[in-house]
């Protein structure tokens, strides 16, 4: 018999909040880890696992986590926390090497709000794909260095965004969101549009 897990995201502002039902085993972990890659794609200031409802069925399973952490930390920047595990599974989440890069919570309002509280120094814009798009992103990004002290940064970052930004409006012509994130040592910058091709 085939194991199932279902995935349901809902965003307690400005954290997003993953709750998993079923058993997590090599079989399911497949689909977990599409789920909060997708939670991620909206840049959370933070993503909250909740395993309360979770029969992890397989040790090596569990390092589906510690990947999606491993994957955040790089873009977009996000911390990960999980909350609520099984007794069994939270003795293996301490026993994993590869699982210790995760925070634990037993409480899910806690790590939601302990989640919230270490979340990246972040600005983000909602621009329309009009000329004067790349002119706000630089302005954005250079007051984003300027504000953390980060002044080398600001002519390649500015630079880099305003491409990122031009692409969206001459191919994609739908509105984005500009992200731009500091995780020292590093500045991460982002441009989600609307367009599914």
């Amino acid at each position: 018999m085939s194991s199932r897990i279902t995935c349901e995201v809902r965003t307690t502002a400005p954290v997003a909040v993953v709750r998993l039902t079923g058993a997590l085993d090599l079989g399911t972990m497949r689909s977990v880890h599409h789920a909060l890659r997708d939670a991620l794609v909206d840049q959370p200031d933070a993503l909250v696992v909740d395993m309360a409802e979770v029969d992890v069925k397989d040790r090596l399973a569990l390092s589906v986590f510690a990947a999606t952490a491993r994957r955040a930390e790089e873009w977009p920047g996000v911390p990960v926390v999980l909350c609520c595990p099984s007794p069994v599974a939270a003795r293996w989440l301490s026993e994993s090497t590869t699982c210790r890069v995760v925070p634990v919570s037993p409480d899910c309002a806690e790590a939601t709000r302990v989640a919230g509280t270490t979340s990246p120094l972040r600005m983000r814009a909602r621009l329309e794909p009009v000329a004067g798009a790349c002119r706000r992103a630089r302005e954005l990004v250079t007051e984003a260095c300027a504000r953390w002290n980060l002044p080398d940064a600001s002519g390649p970052a500015a630079l880099v965004l305003s491409e990122l930004v031009g692409n969206v409006v001459r191919h994609a012509g739908t509105p984005m969101q500009v992200t731009v994130t500091l995780r020292r040592p590093y500045l991460h910058l982002a441009v989600v549009d609307g367009s599914s091709a």
